[in-house]
């Protein structure tokens, strides 16, 4: 499976992907950084990014929910 599941702008050279992929038989959820490539015809990964074993999703989304919680609570997001 290599799937992304959202796409956003970084800033104006770099995207965010994030999504599933498989690697050496693993199932992992992977947010990396793509830049354009003239050589490569489009966007391509970097190394700048980071891959979690699926089984770790539950944890994941509890510290990604806590820090939005976080950022709330500082009024650094809209309630």
């Amino acid at each position: 499976m290599n799937e992304t599941v959202a796409t956003f702008n970084k800033n104006k050279f770099e995207e965010i992907r994030i999504g599933v992929k498989e690697y050496k038989g693993f199932d992992l959820i992977d947010l990396r950084v793509w830049v354009d490539s003239k050589e490569a015809g489009g966007k391509v990964p970097t190394a700048k990014g980071l891959s979690l074993n699926v089984e770790l999703f539950s944890q994941f989304k509890k510290a990604v929910l806590d820090l939005e919680d976080t950022l709330k609570k500082n009024n650094l997001l809209p309630e």
